[in-house]
């Protein structure tokens, strides 16, 4: 049977990839597309929805992003998020104008519990607002089903044609019913099934695999990192025997992490290569401090690296890569803001000599993968280990990169992750950084200058938004101890407390 698929149109919104996420987690597949994407194409998709995303324009702004009116004649069900209900609005027919009061943050939200979208919840809901715009009069045909103190139309529909908007983010988790509503939209307005699943992509994947690389050689950068782990037990069950995965020890890692890596896959189907080169990476490092700079030298070495090793395994074709979804948005896909790029989407340069990039994680987020990797097998340690950069602590360490700036923070981060375990607290990713600021301290009767040392950990669903982990002072304390009196060259210890947004998950 064919799979559901609905489209996320984009218009500029920062939770755009949390919407696709959202409707998976709901069992139907999900892909983001351009707010502008042509009718012709949308009706090849056959999608059995369509979600508007927010964005930061006001819609009756000449040059703000709109979508071809023809999308609200398709007869497709259509759910339009902040900016999505207010281009639904206004394409139809309806006023939107400029706030009075503006709403941002949690905010109380009255709803029409007769509406699909609110079935099985409660009339008094909390939806996360950020708009200086709203609806004044909805399109003719169209009921208002939410209101809050200070707008009318938090929530309006057109029952007949299945057009739906609401003026909050149900996407987010700062609306704690958000999933439902969206379950409702899907499952009450547009009649998924929620056939997608893992089994699925995997089979898929597979197929598109085999279809891509018939019977040439693949080389894979194992990182010994999840991503790059899931693709190669992906590419192994793909293409057994044509699969060469060069592990770069680039000098990078964490504490003894190479020799996990090596011995985690020494005894599987695979060739295992593994190459030294921190000389090599730390004499393209010198000096450089500017932190995509840092990115695109890595990512160029690596690719580099591999078409040396390649050459000595003769001819090899493609070139593997666990890319992510999160690396693509973040790099400025999809019409999105580079926010950082990715060693492994934004760095790669123009003369490579592979003839094509095999990249079946491309369309996943962290979670997806995890998953995937236990399917097929991997331990669940070794899937549920701590998320890592692919430039490595190169993105951790403030500044110039050194080895004894790297050894430093091994050693500190390596103490963090201990007690952390050993605390059994709950964070989803949690390291250390070696700043570039030194202080003063007093060790004994001398007086020390040494590095300052940030710990952070953070709590998230799909690392696209995060909140700090409030770990308790007495394990804080007790890191900051040990940090201090075991790492030569430390002098002071703080903590992160900063959520995503404004900053990112990595500081660099």
């Amino acid at each position: 049977m064919r799979q559901d698929t609905v489209l996320v149109l984009d218009f500029g919104g920062q939770y755009k990839e949390l919407i696709a996420r959202r409707v998976r987690e709901c069992k139907v597949y999900s892909e983001i597309k351009p707010g502008n994407m042509p009718i012709d194409k949308i009706k090849e998709v056959s999608p059995i929805g369509i979600i508007l995303t927010g964005g930061p324009d006001s819609v009756y702004e000449t040059d703000a992003p709109k979508c071809d009116p023809r999308l609200f004649e398709l007869g497709i069900p259509i759910l339009g998020i902040c900016y999505g209900l207010q281009l639904m609005t206004y394409t139809l027919g309806g006023l939107v104008a400029p706030c009075e009061v503006s709403e941002y943050g949690r905010t109380e939200v009255t709803v029409d519990t007769s509406c699909v979208l609110f079935d099985g919840l409660e009339e008094k809901q909390i939806g996360l607002m950020s708009h200086t715009d709203q609806v004044t009069r909805p399109p003719e045909g169209f009921q208002v089903f939410a209101h809050t103190a200070n707008c009318k139309c938090v929530a309006i529909g057109n029952v007949e044609k299945k057009l739906y908007g609401v003026q909050f983010h149900p996407e987010v988790e700062n609306t704690p019913n958000g999933t439902k509503m969206i379950y409702n939209f899907l499952y009450g307005v547009c009649g998924a099934t929620g056939r997608y699943n893992m089994r699925d992509y995997e089979a898929k994947m597979i197929a598109a695999i085999r279809e891509q690389v018939g019977d040439s050689q693949v080389i894979l950068g194992l990182s010994g990192g999840v991503d790059s782990s899931v693709c190669a037990a992906l590419l192994a069950k793909a293409v057994p025997g044509q699969l060469h995965c060069i592990f770069v020890d680039h000098g990078l890692m964490r504490k003894d992490e190479g020799d996990e890596v090596q011995a985690a896959f020494s005894n599987r189907d695979v060739h295992f290569i593994r190459v030294n080169a921190e000389d090599r990476f730390l004499s393209k490092l010198k000096g450089v401090v500017e932190p995509e700079k840092k990115r695109k030298i890595i990512g160029e070495e690596f690719v580099r690296v591999f078409e040396e090793e390649s050459r000595k395994l003769g001819k090899v074709e493609f070139l593997a890569q666990g890319t992510i979804y999160p690396d693509v948005i973040e790099s400025g896909a999809n019409n999105s803001a580079n926010i950082k790029s990715h060693h492994n989407v934004g760095g790669l340069p123009k003369d490579m000599s592979f003839i094509g990039l095999v990249e079946p994680l491309r369309g996943l987020f962290k979670d997806e993968v995890r998953a995937l990797g236990r399917q097929l097998g991997l331990k669940k340690n070794f899937v549920e280990r701590q998320p890592f950069p692919g430039p490595g602590l190169a993105v951790r360490v403030i500044g110039e990169i050194t080895k004894e700036k790297l050894d430093i923070l091994r050693e500190a981060d390596a103490i963090f992750r201990y007690e952390m375990r050993r605390s059994r607290i709950k964070a989803d990713q949690y390291f250390a950084v070696l700043t570039d600021t030194r202080s003063v301290g007093v060790m004994g009767d001398f007086r020390t200058y040494g590095y300052t040392v940030a710990l952070r950990a953070v709590q998230t669903t799909d690392f696209m938004t995060c909140r700090y982990a409030p770990l308790s002072h007495n394990l804080l304390g007790r890191t900051a101890s040990r940090i201090v009196n075991e790492v030569r060259g430390v002098s002071r210890v703080v903590y992160d407390i900063t959520g995503k947004p404004p900053a990112t998950i990595e500081w660099e």
